[in-house]
């Protein structure tokens, strides 16, 4: 929001008689020597800001057995996960409601597990393994109706700040809009501390977020879920990886009940995603697309990175290739909304195939040749991928009316299912040109 124009009072009545004429302008300067006291006294100005105050919770609030409660509906979605049949939607910072998928066509919520500061997750043998903010929590979901808290491994995730001994860990900044009056010789630029919280001129809210996965096929019944493009957690290697904004965390999970971490990588600053395949490890961040050779599980080794210009990245990995959605946005601080293929063939030497323009994409994924991509506010498209220099230009289908955030495909059931602000969609893709809608859960 721009800052309103100041035009003081004494000059506005002359501005009104003198409108249009070169001698307002000579009066104005003439004026400006011989008021500056009374302008000073006088003039004021409205400012409008963003306010993100800090959040503080003690560790003995939220180290607590998890509990289980009845099903609820979906208020701010974030990613999802499907084991088994079963699908985990994560409440953004709330927990976990956990749906019984198996007939798509009438999914049906069993539970919710409340896990404050929750926004990742991951499952291998029944296991789920989530954020609960600076903690790592592992629940058995083998009876996804009756969940049961197993147990939690301690300050293994950076937190925002570090912990205050009066008010605990810092754990998210939350928004509020705030307007001020003030004197002209008060004003005090775009960017500036106020009240423990941070203030920031609406005009100049570009890069600042509090926010911010690999799929495979799976059988029918598989020990290991499948996420989604945008995840943080994923299994490889009878290991968990995690990545905050700078590091990579890893748990040995030889005791799955009990992981245990074994190894932080330093990554540098922007990290988004993290992709398993094979054995090797492709890591989004907003400056471009790292791989790690994983061969070695407690100690991944850095072969190379893809760089491409600041954006937020999602990726998936295919063969020889990788599909890069780049995008736009407050929190990707670029202009750029594509698809780009890179060749993956030569690890430590990745190379840009093609750029294909999109509207604004986020995450995806592919089945065959049918590549899924989410669009933001125009929905879930589907492009045919057999030849990668024509991607954008075969548009298969697009499925519109609803916001498309991140999606998952389940290869033996023919099955795409998409996460969104509004809720989650699930697809018949057996033939991507014309995907059937299956059923919907909209958000409260």
């Amino acid at each position: 929001m721009k800052k309103s124009r100041i035009i003081h009072p004494f000059f506005a009545r002359w501005q009104s008689l003198l409108s249009g004429s070169s001698l307002f302008a000579l009066l104005l300067g003439a004026l400006a020597f011989g008021l500056p006291s009374c302008i000073e006294d006088q003039c004021e100005s409205t400012q409008t800001y963003f306010v993100f105050d800090p959040v503080y919770v003690q560790p003995t609030d939220f180290r607590k057995p998890i509990e289980v409660e009845t099903p609820r509906a979906l208020e701010t979605p974030g990613k999802i996960y499907y084991y088994n049949g079963y699908l985990l939607v994560n409440e953004l910072r709330k927990g976990i409601h956990i749906i019984d998928d198996r007939q798509a066509e009438n999914p049906v919520a069993v539970s919710f597990i409340s896990i404050p500061g929750n926004v990742d997750m991951a499952v291998r043998g029944g296991l789920l393994y989530a954020d609960n903010y600076v903690d790592l929590v592992v629940i058995n979901i083998e009876n996804p109706a009756a969940p049961v808290f197993v147990g939690r491994t301690e300050n293994v995730f950076p937190g925002l700040g570090a912990e205050d001994p009066q008010l605990g860990i810092l754990v998210e900044y939350v928004q509020r809009e705030e307007t001020q009056t003030l004197p002209c010789q008060e004003q005090r630029g775009d960017i500036f501390w106020f009240g423990g919280g941070v203030m920031v001129d609406e005009s100049a809210l570009d890069v600042f977020t509090a926010d911010n996965r690999g799929n495979i096929v799976p059988s029918a019944s598989s020990d290991v879920g499948v996420g989604g493009s945008m995840a943080r957690f994923t299994l490889a290697m009878d290991h968990l990886y995690v990545v905050d904004d700078y590091q990579l965390h890893i748990f040995g999970l030889s005791s799955p009940e009990s992981p245990q971490k074994v190894n932080t990588v330093s990554l540098g600053w922007g990290i988004e995603t993290i992709f398993p395949y094979e054995d090797k490890l492709f890591i989004g961040a907003n400056s471009g697309m790292h791989i790690f050779d994983n061969s070695t599980p407690d100690n991944p080794q850095f072969l190379s990175t893809f760089q491409h210009a600041i954006a937020c990245d999602p990726v998936f990995i295919d063969g020889n290739l990788a599909y890069v959605t780049l995008r736009d946005g407050n929190e990707c601080q670029t202009f750029a909304n594509q698809l780009d293929v890179v060749d993956v063939t030569n690890l430590t030497d990745p190379k840009l195939l093609k750029s294909h323009p999109m509207h604004n994409p986020h995450g995806l994924s592919k089945w065959g040749d049918a590549l899924l991509i989410c669009e933001n506010d125009e929905g879930l498209k589907i492009f045919d991928a057999s030849e990668w220099d024509k991607i954008g230009s075969r548009l298969l289908s697009q499925s519109k009316g609803f916001n498309a955030y991140d999606v998952i495909t389940i290869g033996s059931r023919q099955l795409a299912i998409v996460i969104g602000q509004d809720g989650m969609h699930q697809f018949d893709i057996s033939d991507p040109a014309r995907p059937v809608e299956l059923s919907r859960i909209g958000v409260n």
